[in-house]
């Protein structure tokens, strides 16, 4: 994240443990449910597509013991074992697309693919100090009090990174890359957005998309902030690509597979405009720092105690409005952000 807000204490509600599981989808597709630790993302899918003699994992969970046992469990329900695995493909660099990837590949000796700009990920995990420095900065900059924010930089130290080890790329996973498996050919799309390292992979023969986090079963936003110059540019652009493939069935990084890829692709463009719009209008006619403006543009989605990701989706936006002319980053600390 690019930056951090303080939230309120609330009481955790009672919900059902979440475990690894394992279902077909297709035959020789099959969707890999690993459970997360994070509020309202409470599980992300790995894909099992057969090839050969063993398969192919397409994106592979959070690092740590408990993810890789739940990752076993899955695999085990569908009949398979990690050591079946003979080739890791990541969409995209964050640690519950790739955070498994090391461990998986000490086991098996396979190959990870995964597109070169990682950046992104090994530069916060390389030096996590240096990131919560910087994530520290980009908060009082963007207008964050200081006593919420000093708590909370307190239970960042320490904290898990989320990977299993370092990445190791043994192939760049980048335009016209292709994958090849017992369904066919799956081709490479670069979709920046997300997240600059991000692709999608298509099977055009059976109108399959594997699309990770670029398009997800419900419109939802984020913007790996900070290291393009304009994500939401970007993953505008992205969304266009998408739009004309021809595609039945959808593989997302998050929730089940969908069939109306250009209905989702519409709502997330439907969203981003309705996103940029009510920042528009905040900034009109006033001066104000990213952190006032949250209730602005979010509205009755705006919950302080999620606050923190909703921030740097602000701030991107922000950006996308800077370059375009719109907006103006006043100077000194806090920045306070006027209509162009």
């Amino acid at each position: 994240m690019g930056a951090t807000i303080p939230s309120r204490a609330v009481r955790k509600p009672t919900r059902r443990t979440e475990v690894g599981r394992g279902e077909r989808v297709l035959p020789g597709v099959w969707r890999l449910r690993v459970p997360l630790p994070w509020p309202g993302v409470p599980h992300g899918n790995a894909w099992a597509v057969a090839a050969g003699d063993g398969i192919v994992l397409f994106d592979c969970g959070l690092g740590g013991r408990g993810p890789m046992r739940d990752l076993e469990r899955a695999l085990e329900q569908i009949g398979r074992q990690v050591e079946d695995v003979r080739l890791i493909v990541c969409t995209h660099a964050h640690v519950d697309h790739c955070g498994q990837a090391a461990a998986l590949q000490a086991r098996t000796g396979c190959e990870l693919w995964i597109h070169p700009r990682h950046e992104h990920l090994t530069a916060r995990t390389g030096d996590p100090a240096a990131t919560l420095l910087r994530q520290i900065e980009i908060a009082r900059a963007s207008g964050v009090p200081e006593a919420p924010l000093r708590a909370w930089a307190e239970r960042q130290r320490g904290s898990d990174t989320g990977m299993s080890g370092p990445l190791e790329p043994a192939r760049d996973l980048v335009e016209g890359v292709e994958v090849e498996t017992d369904l066919g050919t799956w081709r490479v799309i670069e979709t920046p957005g997300h997240a600059p390292s991000h692709v999608v992979l298509h099977l055009p023969e059976r109108r399959l998309l594997i699309s990770g986090d670029h398009v997800l079963g419900r419109v939802s936003l984020y913007f790996d902030r900070g290291f393009s110059p304009d994500p939401v540019g970007e993953f505008l652009a992205s969304l266009d690509r998408v739009a004309g493939l021809d595609v039945r069935l959808t593989l997302a990084g998050h929730a089940r597979p969908f069939t109306d890829l250009r209905g989702h692709v519409e709502g997330n463009r439907v969203l981003v405009a309705r996103r940029l719009a009510a920042l528009r209008a905040a900034l009109a006619g006033r001066e104000a720092t990213a952190f006032e403006l949250l209730p602005d543009v979010f509205a009755a989605e705006y919950d302080p105690a999620g606050a923190q990701r909703l921030l740097v989706e602000l701030l991107a936006y922000l950006d996308h409005l800077e370059l375009a002319g719109e907006a103006v980053r006043g100077p000194g600390e806090p920045e306070r952000w006027t209509a162009a």
